[in-house]
C-alpha cells in the first residue's frame, strides 16, 4: 500500500475484490485529500471511461472512507481545476446592517426624549427620515422594535447613553390568581376582615369572616391585630370550626394572608391557597357581600377596641356562629345564562348553611374525621330557630353593654 496512489487499473480491481469495505481509512482529512488528487492526477481522470471513472470512484471511496456522495464532491472540485482539500468551517453570520453611527443616533434620540418605549421610539425614528428628511435615519427609519431592544443592549449603546431604572416591587410568588373553583364541593372559603373603625389614634379590633362558597358555612373570629402573631392563632381556630375537611383557601392580596407564615400553615394542612385577580371584584365577593349583611349589621360601625378582642371571639363561638349556621336562612343561588350569553343569578331557595350541607351527596365523606351529620343534626335540633336568636342577641346586649360600662368608668 505505499505505493496506493499509483497502482494501475487492473491492479485497482483486483484490490477491490480482495477487500472489503470499511478496512482502510486515511488518518486525517488533509492526507485523505492530498492522496485522492494524486490518483486522480496519476489516472488521468477525465480521459477514463464511465467503467475507469467508477473504478476509481469506488476505489477512492474503499481506501477513505468516504462516501459516494462526497466522493462526487471532491471528484468534482478536481473535475474544476480547483484544489482538492477539505473546506474551512465559517461560521455562518448575518450582514451587518446598522453601523456605528446608527447605534450613535439611537443614543442620542433616547438622551433627548428620555428614552421612550421601543414602538414611541420606532415612530420618532420613521418621522426623522420621512417626515423631516434627515438622511442620517435612512437605515434606523425601518427598524424593528426588537431590533431596536437589542441595539439598546450593546456595549457601544451604553458607552453613549446609560438607562437608570429604578427598583421595581418584587411580586409575592405565594397564592395563584384566579376565581376558587369549587364545582359543587363543600371545603373552599372565602376569607375577609372587617375593622371595627379607629378613634382617637386608637385602632379598634379586627373581624376575620370565612364562607364556604357551597354551602355558605360561615366562621367569624376577632382578633386585636391581624399581624401574623396575632392571627395565625385565631385562622386555625377558624379553620377548626368548620365541620368539613377545608380544599381552598381565598382571599384578596393583603398581606394579613398573602405572607409566608400563613402559606406554611395551609400547605401543612393541604390547603390550596389562591388571591383574587385585578379588576375582578366577584372574586371574592361572597365574603364581603357577608361583611356588610352579616358582621355590620349586628355589630354595627362603631369603634371596639382591640382589647375586647378575645370576648368578641368566644361570642362569636359559643353563639353567633351556631345561630348563623343552623337557625339563619340565606339565600342559595340558581346560575342561569341567558340568550346574550350573561350569567345571571336567581334566587328562589332559602336555606341555612346546614341544610345545604346535608342535601349534598355523600355527605359522610365530606366531613372531617369525627364529626358525623348526626352530631352536626344534634346541634341544629338542640333549639329552634327563634330561641337561637333570643339567646344569640342576649349574648350580644350583655357584651355590648360591658363595653359601654367600661367607658363610662
Amino acid at each position: 500500500m505505499e505505493q496506493s496512489d499509483t497502482l494501475s487499473l487492473e491492479q485497482i480491481r483486483a484490490f477491490l475484490k480482495a477487500t472489503e469495505e470499511g478496512q482502510f481509512q486515511a488518518p486525517n482529512r488533509e492526507e485523505r485529500y492530498g492522496w485522492i488528487e494524486r490518483v486522480l492526477r496519476h489516472h488521468r481522470y477525465s480521459e477514463l471511461n464511465r467503467e475507469g471513472k467508477g473504478l476509481v470512484r469506488l476505489y477512492l471511496a474503499r481506501v477513505t472512507g468516504l462516501s459516494r456522495a462526497q466522493v462526487s464532491r471532491v471528484v468534482g472540485l478536481y473535475a474544476r481545476g480547483e484544489p482538492v482539500k477539505p473546506a474551512r468551517y465559517r461560521r455562518h453570520r448575518f450582514a451587518t446592517r446598522y453601523t456605528k453611527q446608527d447605534v450613535e443616533l439611537l443614543a442620542e434620540i433616547d438622551q433627548a426624549h428620555q428614552t421612550l418605549s421601543g414602538p414611541a421610539t420606532q415612530k420618532l425614528l420613521y418621522r426623522a427620515f420621512h417626515e423631516f428628511d434627515d438622511k442620517r435615519f435612512m437605515r434606523l427609519a425601518s427598524i424593528s422594535v426588537a431590533q431596536l431592544y437589542r441595539m439598546r443592549a450593546t456595549a457601544q449603546y451604553r458607552k453613549q447613553h446609560t438607562v437608570y431604572q429604578p427598583t421595581r416591587p418584587t411580586p409575592v410568588a405565594i397564592g395563584e390568581r384566579r376565581k376558587p373553583e369549587p364545582n359543587g364541593c363543600p371545603g373552599y372559603l372565602c376569607i375577609d376582615t372587617v375593622h371595627q373603625g379607629d378613634q382617637d389614634g386608637v385602632k379598634g379590633l379586627y373581624h376575620i369572616n370565612a364562607v364556604d362558597e357551597v354551602t355558605q358555612w360561615q366562621v367569624v373570629g376577632a382578633t386585636p391585630y391581624i399581624s401574623e402573631a396575632w392571627l395565625l392563632p385565631v385562622l386555625e381556630a377558624i379553620l377548626d370550626q368548620f365541620p368539613f375537611r377545608i380544599r381552598g383557601f381565598h382571599s384578596d392580596n393583603g398581606s394579613e394572608f398573602i405572607n409566608q407564615n400563613v402559606s406554611k400553615l395551609l400547605n401543612k394542612l393541604l390547603i390550596e391557597q389562591t388571591k383574587s385577580r385585578p379588576r375582578h371584584s366577584n372574586d371574592n365577593g361572597l365574603a364581603e357581600s357577608k361583611n356588610g349583611s352579616v358582621i355590620r349589621k349586628h355589630i354595627g360601625w362603631g369603634h371596639i377596641g382591640c382589647q375586647h378582642a378575645e370576648a368578641f371571639h368566644d361570642f362569636y363561638r359559643q353563639h353567633f356562629n351556631p345561630y348563623l349556621n343552623f337557625h339563619r336562612p340565606c339565600a342559595v343561588p340558581e346560575l342561569r345564562t341567558t340568550e346574550k350569553g350573561k350569567i345571571k343569578r336567581i334566587y328562589r331557595w332559602y336555606a341555612t348553611p346546614w341544610e345545604i350541607l346535608r342535601q349534598l351527596p355523600d355527605l359522610a365523606r365530606q366531613l372531617k374525621p369525627g364529626v358525623t351529620d348526626a352530631d352536626l343534626n344534634d346541634q341544629a335540633s338542640q333549639f329552634n330557630d327563634t330561641e337561637a336568636a333570643s339567646r344569640m342577641s342576649n349574648a350580644k346586649i350583655a357584651i355590648l353593654a360591658s363595653l359601654r360600662t367600661k367607658r363610662s368608668a
